[in-house]
């Protein structure tokens, strides 16, 4: 089966050239590597380029939901692997979530993670988010959070359109649920990203995410009414 990776981009100059190049090494025949540039004002797209990489520039930054929307009409392939773009060598580790897919044992598969070493938002906003999916859907989601992820093209589509802001996760975490897809939490040590501290830019993240979430989870409980 031919897989697509799909990689939404912020200034991520600093990272995304290792990115890709640690994923191809790791896996060596993606059908294509998209990456779309967020609205950046670095060289994201210039590092995305040379790395090999199908480049979607747009012109505003709108958020991470808002870019894999833009990005899905150019995804082939019939498995597709979503991957942050600041994991940097790590992302050769993103191999496990690969698998299952690809043996028709899950439809979808999400990187489990452990605790970060830098704790950047006290467990507010995980917190919010598990807790949101559980009561709408009854399941118990260990990494809400985490964008590193494996689905097969139906899933995928039936996705769209993700939402937008922060809640895409949790917003596509309820829907998989919802939809009854097959899915499977796998434990990755080594694949990490760029954590968020405590200080004044990190709480702001979080409040951002906090509000985004908050907004998804309102927004998901009335469709089930």
């Amino acid at each position: 089966m031919e897989v697509s990776l799909l990689i939404p981009a912020y200034n991520a100059g600093a990272l995304i050239q290792q990115t890709i190049q640690s994923v191809q090494t790791a896996f060596p025949d993606f059908k294509e590597i998209i990456v779309v540039d967020d609205g950046s004002q670095d060289d994201t797209k210039i590092k995305a380029a040379n790395a090999g990489a199908r480049v979607l520039r747009l012109e505003k930054n709108r958020g991470k939901g808002n870019a894999l929307n833009q990005g899905a009409p150019l995804v082939q392939g019939e498995i597709v692997v979503l991957l942050d773009a600041d994991l940097g060598e790590s992302a050769a580790m993103f191999m496990p979530l690969l698998i299952p897919v690809l043996n028709q044992k899950a439809d979808v598969t999400i990187a489990k993670f452990p605790p970060p070493p830098i704790k950047g938002g006290f467990g507010w906003v995980k917190g919010l988010a598990r807790h949101g999916i559980f009561s709408l859907t009854g399941k118990n989601i260990v990494s809400p959070l985490s964008g590193q992820r494996v689905m097969t093209r139906e899933v995928f589509q039936s996705l769209l359109p993700f939402q937008e802001g922060f809640g895409v996760e949790v917003g596509a975490a309820i829907d998989i649920l919802k939809q009854g897809w097959r899915w499977e939490e796998i434990e990755i040590d080594n694949l990490h990203h760029a954590y968020t501290g405590r200080n004044l830019g990190g709480f702001l993240h979080r409040g951002r995410q906090f509000y985004d979430i908050s907004r998804t989870l309102i927004k998901k409980s009335g469709e089930r009414s």
